[in-house]
């Protein structure tokens, strides 16, 4: 089946294809870029970017805002004119300012989830970069739209719709992981694009809507434009790339993941994440506190004598390769991965 070219705005990728944002160190520069040279859209995680910067340690907000600058510019470098953005979670403590950073760097566009994104409209103002929310469900959908109208009278460029299966941090309670099914879940997508089309009426603009979590196969791709999607995100597939910026021994946890070592787990964040079962899970299940070394200010209400663990210090961990120490987050599928690819015939296997 051949699908159209996504269009946001006066944006055009011409395979439909929207990679993941994936922090801390697995989607940068590297990544996007070639995702973005072979026509889809390319996104920089921005959460602790600047982890290899020398003073992360003592000013980890400068060190960040620099390598939004630097891995942008990596990521332009090989991107041939294609489109590159990051993805940026709201509940990061100085979302404002790396936002406003991205924006600066002259990113296309900026995905935002990990919370409603509600003041995103005001950070981009009189800007190019186009903006999407990350939305679950009928309801933060709505909330965001609403919000978005009433205060900016504007809309979304476009909306990214991230289902249960997918990795990392997840925009659902127990109980609603537990009740969606992929029938229950199609009708959610369903009442969300019907949703999108009555903002796509009221502001005279199309609204791309892209769905997320868990597409890993030509079969997921057809059923998602089948349900009126323009497009599609993918993460995990991307990862086991040679072009992923992970950490080869990142890569190879996934290689070597049976199906029953990937499981939902607590995050200090708040919210249930999907990662792959380690040494690390394993201890952090049996109800140990490992505290952190050093606060990093990465999240906004934070308390580190109360949290678990640290995720910046887990995640870091998984992006240099201590991989039984780090939180692995991953896809739904991500144990299906059983060799080094490359992005474009991650692309090839999902699009021709």
């Amino acid at each position: 089946m051949k699908y159209d070219e996504l269009k946001i705005g006066d944006l055009i990728a011409k395979i439909p294809i929207v990679q993941g944002g994936m922090g801390v160190g697995i989607s940068l520069g590297g990544l996007a870029g070639t995702v973005a040279k072979a026509g889809g859209i390319g996104l920089i995680s921005s959460a602790q970017i600047g982890f290899r910067e020398a003073d992360f340690d003592t000013d980890t907000k400068a060190a960040n805002i620099r390598a939004i600058g630097k891995e942008l510019a990596k990521a332009r470098g090989i991107a041939d004119g294609g489109i590159v953005g990051f993805n940026m979670m709201v509940a990061l403590k100085y979302y404002e300012e790396y936002v406003r950073a991205a924006v600066a760097a002259g990113a296309d566009v900026i995905v935002s989830g990990s919370g409603l994104p509600v003041d995103l409209p005001a950070y981009v103002k009189d800007s190019r970069t186009l903006i999407a929310p990350i939305v679950s469900t009928e309801r933060s959908a709505s909330t965001i739209l609403k919000y978005w109208e009433r205060k900016y009278q504007r809309t979304a460029d476009f909306i990214v719709i991230e289902g249960p299966l997918a990795g990392g941090h997840l925009g659902f309670s127990d109980d609603q992981l537990n009740f969606y099914s992929k029938t229950e879940y199609d009708l959610e997508i369903t009442k969300i694009i019907q949703l999108t089309g009555q903002y796509e009426n009221r502001f005279g603009q199309r609204i791309p809507v892209i769905v997320a979590g868990g597409i890993d196969s030509r079969e997921q791709v057809h059923e998602a434009f089948a349900l009126g999607a323009a497009g599609v995100q993918v993460g995990t597939a991307f990862v086991t790339t040679v072009e992923c910026d992970a950490h080869p021994a990142y890569k190879q946890a996934y290689l070597r993941a049976e199906a029953s070592d990937i499981a939902i787990v607590k995050s200090p964040v708040g919210m249930p994440g999907r990662a792959i079962v380690n040494r690390f899970m394993k201890k952090v299940r049996d109800g140990q506190t490992l505290p952190p070394g050093r606060c990093h200010q990465c999240l906004k209400n934070c308390q580190p004598a109360a949290i678990p663990y640290c995720i910046t210090e887990r995640l870091i961990a998984a992006a240099t390769g201590n991989v039984e120490e780090a939180l692995l987050f991953c896809g739904a599928n991500a144990y299906k991965a059983d060799r080094i690819t490359t992005v474009n015939a991650v692309i090839d296997s999902l699009m021709r």
